[in-house]
């Protein structure tokens, strides 16, 4: 939930790729794959909630959850729903449009929601007060790190470290990015990409998402147990199995 970047791949397709911070209890082993509202989903459940940080369908739809809006907040539970099952929910709407115009988001807390969508990349922030909706350049790379954690002099310095490897890497492909989540940073463990906070909060897994003009593919990788999965999802209906 709280590093998180994007990058486009030719006409069609990007890479989306997450670190999770979080307390290590909460890690999934292994992606999980359910149906919702006619669409094959693939996505790693948290342990705690059952909700999910991230997700992808056969509808060439992704939804992507980081902790937080704009500035770390005070959190005063409880909360209506919790921000992974609602990352879950998005898929039962037809349409991020019919989402935003009737999800429930009052009595959520903080967050901030990447959405893929058929050729379309939005970014909500919600504050407790309002939507803040942004429509993105799917051309153009992005990279996210959770409020709550990072504090703006952090975030800025992990959007050189990015700037930087995108100088370094002008013909990336997915395992470039994956060895920027893994490695990136000062070896400061409190505040690099791969993070630990004395073992309270760290970054449990990696997950990274490409997709094609045919296809979505999610690599999984749970950096506590070190073991990796995959799923891949057709998009145009045909779904391969996972290994």
């Amino acid at each position: 939930m709280c590093t998180v970047t994007y990058l486009p791949q030719g006409q069609d397709g990007f890479i989306f790729t997450s670190n999770r911070d979080e307390a290590p209890h909460r890690s999934p082993q292994f992606i999980g794959r359910v149906e919702v509202a006619g669409q094959e989903l693939a996505f790693p459940r948290d342990e705690s909630a059952g909700g999910a940080w991230i997700a992808m369908s056969g509808s060439a739809r992704l939804a992507c959850i980081l902790n937080g809006a704009f500035e770390k907040h005070e959190r005063r539970p409880p909360y209506r729903r919790s921000r992974g099952l609602m990352a879950l929910d998005f898929f039962e709407f037809p349409s991020a449009g019919a989402f935003i115009h009737e999800y429930a988001f009052h009595g959520m807390e903080p967050f901030t929601m990447l959405i893929y969508e058929k050729g379309s990349l939005l970014e909500l922030r919600w504050d407790e007060q309002q939507l803040h909706i942004r429509t993105l350049d799917t051309a153009q790379p992005y990279i996210w790190s959770s409020a709550p954690l990072y504090p703006r002099d952090i975030r800025e310095k992990r959007e050189q470290w990015f700037s930087g490897w995108l100088d370094e890497n002008p013909g990336f492909g997915q395992d470039d990015i994956l060895r920027f989540h893994h490695t990136a940073g000062e070896g400061d463990p409190w505040n690099d990409v791969v993070m630990n906070r004395n073992n309270i909060v760290r970054t449990v897994s990696v997950t990274s998402i490409l997709k094609t003009g045919h296809w979505m593919e999610m690599k999984y990788h749970d950096l506590l147990s070190g073991k990796m999965s995959h799923e891949k999802i057709m998009l145009k209906g045909e779904v391969l199995g996972s290994r």
